[in-house]
């Protein structure tokens, strides 16, 4: 069980990172190299799903974080 938290702790870390710099900022981002360019794309259902996908992974990581540390203070770890 400890192995699989450790790996879903990366999964989800490394995908946050991945999810984080896909979003488009004030100045556009990353997500423009991929297609979003130009003004008109700000908003639609691909962010809006984004944006869910992002907010899903955070708490995936945080609750895995906190069942990490509970394991670690147990000495299961």
């Amino acid at each position: 069980m400890n192995i699989a938290s450790i790996i879903l702790q990366v999964i989800t870390g490394l995908g946050l990172i991945l999810l984080v710099l896909l979003h488009a900022g004030k100045g556009g981002g990353m997500s423009d190299m991929f297609g979003g360019g130009g003004g008109l794309s700000s908003g639609t259902a691909s962010e809006r799903k984004l944006d869910r996908v992002t907010v899903v992974m955070a708490v995936v990581f945080g609750l895995n974080s906190l069942f990490l540390a509970y394991q670690s203070a147990k000495g299961k770890l």
